[in-house]
């Protein structure tokens, strides 16, 4: 298939023509956009030279005169080209030039009688020739699905998206700042693994031919990061990528970014304050105060942050007592309330169901909710004075699910049993149940430390803090049905 129309290679050939090579090579920048900007004062005053490139998005030609607009990833600024400067032959360049081609430019800074900052080129290399019009001015890429799809136009014609992922990136440094500052040390574990674990979910499945056996690519890095703690590794963590082969929707992308951290001699009350004080940290030092706006909803950061008990909340709102009504007198109760749901869900589904329509919705402040059933939180260590609970707690914000924590089991024999409990669901057809990972258990036997584990996900804490409605929105390259099918 022909990829472009006839004139634009005509358009190439004239630029060869004119000597010049539409491809270049490196082009050595004194500033960027933003900094041009920063610094306009000085270099008005000084009529130093400045150095910059970009890619054009507007072109206005003048008679011997052409004013265009010049984006970098910081931002857009004016040039301002004369014949009488850059001579005939240089200046009859400008004629094959498009919007959309990338230029260096070098000259003075100064301001137009209207006002406008701009630079006066007094020299130009070409630096790569754009082939294809870019979407049209005033829509621009309005698409979903072709914003997704060709993630690169979406950031060339719509800065505020760049601005999400340039938010993305500092919001991750500012994790790692403070968790460094914190004593943590930050490591790697298997992308592939011979048994998944860390969490309830699908895996997605692979192959090794040169060692002939099958891989999974991970659901979480949890039961590595512990082991970490087993070898004295006392507090560390890990932003990387999970995958679980699970349905897509706004809040949820097969491949997707979490923090994973562990701190031996801590529980989950440890955690609750760390998570408390990293998040809190981290909104102030991106705004510089404590409350975002995120789909029409104000939520607060202040410290202290809500605490709810699940089992309690669920009976005032519900009137189902998850610990003591039976499965069938939970599904009766349900259908009073005109809850639908399946025959086949055991009791952790339910429990998961009746927090996500009754409870979660009510959660847009930052709010841990505490006391999960034992039987949804299989590396969770029971409390001591209800062992039908675990010393666990998720956290909400904006009524979305954005951390999980416990106190982590660290008894090897209570492991292998609730192991074997997930493994008869699994026989049952339950293919998000955990399998018995031997070489984890032998490393418990070794002796675990009492230790608390805290997951936050990347992707939704972004969502809130860049007012995003959905989760590709922050993910540079979603996960996406191919064309056709």
């Amino acid at each position: 298939m022909e990829i472009v129309a006839h004139e634009k290679y005509e358009k190439i050939r004239e630029l060869q023509s004119f000597g010049i090579e539409p491809y270049n090579g490196r082009f050595e920048k004194t500033h960027t956009v933003s900094a041009i900007r920063a610094e306009e004062p000085s270099l008005v005053a000084s009529g130093v030279r400045v150095r910059t490139a970009g890619r054009l998005m507007a072109i206005r030609r003048h008679g011997k005169a052409i004013f265009a607009d010049l984006q970098d990833y910081t931002g857009r600024i004016q040039i301002y080209v004369r014949r009488d400067i850059l001579g005939d032959e240089r200046f009859a360049v400008f004629r094959v030039v498009d919007v959309g081609d990338l230029l260096g430019v070098e000259g003075e800074v100064f301001r137009t009688h209207a006002g406008e900052l701009t630079i006066f080129v007094r020299d130009f290399v070409f630096l790569g020739k754009c082939l294809r019009p870019l979407p049209e001015k005033w829509h621009g890429l309005k698409d979903v699905e072709v914003r997704y799809r060709k993630r690169y136009l979406d950031l060339i014609m719509n800065p505020e998206v760049r601005e999400i992922f340039v938010l993305r990136s500092r919001l991750i440094q500012e994790i790692r700042n403070f968790l460094d500052s914190r004593g943590f040390i930050e490591v790697e574990t298997p992308m592939m693994q011979i048994i998944p674990g860390g969490a309830l979910a699908r895996p997605f499945r692979t192959f090794h031919n040169a060692l002939g056996i099958e891989l999974y690519l991970r659901i979480a890095p949890e039961l590595f990061l512990k082991r970490l703690v087993v070898g004295g590794f006392e507090k560390v963590y890990e932003i990387n990528r999970n995958f679980r082969n699970e349905g897509i929707s706004v809040r949820h992308n097969p491949e997707f970014t979490m923090l994973e951290l562990y701190e031996a001699y801590g529980n989950y009350e440890t955690m609750m304050q760390l998570c408390e004080e990293l998040i809190t940290s981290v909104v102030l030092k991106l705004f510089g105060k404590y409350t975002v706006t995120y789909q029409g909803m104000t939520i607060d950061f202040t410290p202290p942050w809500r605490r709810l008990m699940l089992p309690e909340a669920i009976s005032k709102k519900t009137g189902i007592d998850i610990l003591e009504d039976s499965l069938e007198t939970m599904q009766a109760k349900a259908k009073a309330l005109g809850m639908a749901f399946e025959e086949t869900w055991d009791r952790g589904k339910f429990v998961n169901e009746l927090l996500e329509r009754f409870i979660q919705p009510e959660l847009i402040h930052p709010t841990f909710v505490l006391d999960y059933p034992v039987e949804i939180s299989p590396l969770a260590k029971a409390k001591k004075d209800d062992p039908r609970l675990a010393e666990r707690f998720e956290l909400f914000i904006g009524r979305e699910e954005i951390g999980n924590a416990y106190s982590e089991l660290n008894d090897p024999f209570e492991q292998r049993r609730r192991f074997e409990e997930q493994a008869r669901k699994r026989a049952k057809g339950d293919l998000e149940a955990h399998s018995i990972d031997e070489d984890y258990i032998e490393a418990l036997e070794y002796g675990m430390p009492p230790t608390g584990g805290l997951g936050i996900g990347i992707d939704r804490l972004t969502m809130l803090l860049t007012n995003s409605s959905s989760i590709r929105e922050v993910i540079l390259f979603p996960l996406l049905r191919p064309l056709g099918d």
